[in-house]
């Protein structure tokens, strides 16, 4: 038996815990959640807030370039949550694991495991889009000026793909060692740049040329570069507790990373699946003008995921640890508190915005089209944004145990 299946490891001696393992096995469970909480919760929101700024800058083009994003957004998104959700919830619960069970040198070799997934996987996902592209904007009613604007940024957002994986990589072997600040700190600052960057290269100012909508995809690959450097030089450079090192790569290893994220894969898919057909649907019903109301509406679901993904690191940190030093019944407290609060987040966002759509759809044009179709989207999804929200963060324990199947946590999954 391998020591990442090992069935009762021992948890490390106290007096060699690191002081951050210490408090996600002995701290109070609310107030140690909500303080790894807020710093992740910020950078998933600033990770979201990249599409939305993008937004709000490619509306000053027009109604086409609009419902171009629109058409690029759910694969886009789906991009970030799988490597920074889905796989990223498998590094970093296999990494919260190997430290709850004091298995350093398995948490340091899975560093280099998970860059391995994910780096591979960007590439693919890179490949993938470019060359299916064109097919999948048409099909999704893309046409004229809307499918020039998808191409034109799409082309570029994901040529640079790899890096979205990498730094969200990096980022989930720092949170599965509970230092949830570092990728905080990372990502804000990529944002940072973001906000004066994209209108920059969109417009044009003196000697730099105006590019369009494809300045905009521009904008997020330099970000992203700047962000993956930041997070790499902290873990390759040994300013993480699981470290980079160069290691023979094993299956065992990327078993333990691939059996949560792999199934955790199903429900991102689902989600953009569910949003690319509505998108199709609508297009076919109402056009372009149609396509830019719904894509903006749906931004603020869209919006609410990075939200309760925000919780969702912390308790795989936090439920992965405890059940690799075996102290299940703490495992499950947390699960359960962590599922309390995601709902209340939740629920708060989602009626303001069945109460208020117009505010929110308001910011990102003025065109009656879109406004016409926009406000029912956030009336409709609004009302049921909780049971989402709680329901999504119940799969963040079932991630930590090291595997997302029904035989854990049956009880916070409503099975």
């Amino acid at each position: 038996m391998t020591a990442v299946t090992a069935a009762a490891p021992a948890p490390a001696a106290a007096t060699t815990m690191n002081p951050r393992t210490r408090l996600l096995l002995h701290g109070p469970v609310l107030p140690t959640l909500l303080r790894l909480a807020w710093p992740n919760t910020l950078v998933m929101l600033a990770q979201a807030s990249v599409g939305l700024i993008e937004t709000w800058w490619v509306g000053h083009l027009g109604t086409a370039a609009l419902a171009g994003m629109a058409l690029v957004f759910p694969g886009f998104m789906m991009m970030q949550m799988l490597s920074g959700g889905a796989m990223g919830g498998g590094i970093s619960s296999a990494i919260a694991r190997a430290l709850g069970a004091g298995r350093r040198d398995d948490a340091d070799a899975l560093v280099l495991h998970a860059l391995v997934i994910n780096g591979l996987l960007g590439l693919l996902f890179s490949g993938l889009v470019i060359g299916f592209g064109p097919a999948l904007y048409r099909a999704l009613g893309g046409e004229g000026a809307s499918l020039e604007a998808a191409l034109a940024y799409s082309d570029v957002v994901f040529a640079g793909a790899v890096l979205v994986w990498l730094y969200n990589a990096f980022a989930s072997v720092l949170r599965g060692t509970g230092n949830m600040m570092l990728p905080s700190v990372a990502v804000v600052l990529g944002v940072a740049l973001l906000i004066p960057l994209s209108p920059l290269l969109i417009f044009g100012y003196g000697p730099v040329p105006a590019l369009g909508v494809a300045g905009a995809g521009w904008a997020v690959v330099v970000t992203s570069a700047l962000t993956t450097s930041l997070l790499g030089w902290a873990v390759i450079s040994g300013r993480s507790i699981a470290r980079f090192r160069l290691a023979p790569l094993r299956a065992a290893m990327f078993a333990d990373i691939l059996k949560v994220g792999a199934v955790a894969s199903l429900s991102t898919f689902q989600t953009t699946a569910t949003v690319a057909l509505t998108t199709a649907l609508v297009a076919a019903a109402g056009g372009p003008d149609a396509i830019a109301g719904y894509g903006t509406g749906n931004r603020l679901e869209y919006l609410l995921i990075p939200l309760v993904f925000g919780l969702g690191a912390p308790l795989v940190a936090l439920v992965g640890t405890n059940i690799g030093a075996g102290q299940g019944q703490r495992a499950l407290r947390i699960a359960l508190t962590g599922g309390a609060v995601a709902f209340l987040l939740t629920e708060t966002v989602g009626l303001a915005a069945a109460i208020w759509p117009e505010a929110w759809l308001g910011l990102f044009g003025d065109d009656p089209a879109m406004l016409e179709t926009g406000p029912p989207i956030c009336g409709w999804s609004g009302r049921p944004m909780a049971s989402s929200g709680s329901a999504s963060r119940s799969t963040s324990p079932r991630r930590a145990p090291g595997g997302c199947y029904g035989r854990c946590w049956p009880g916070c999954c409503g099975w």
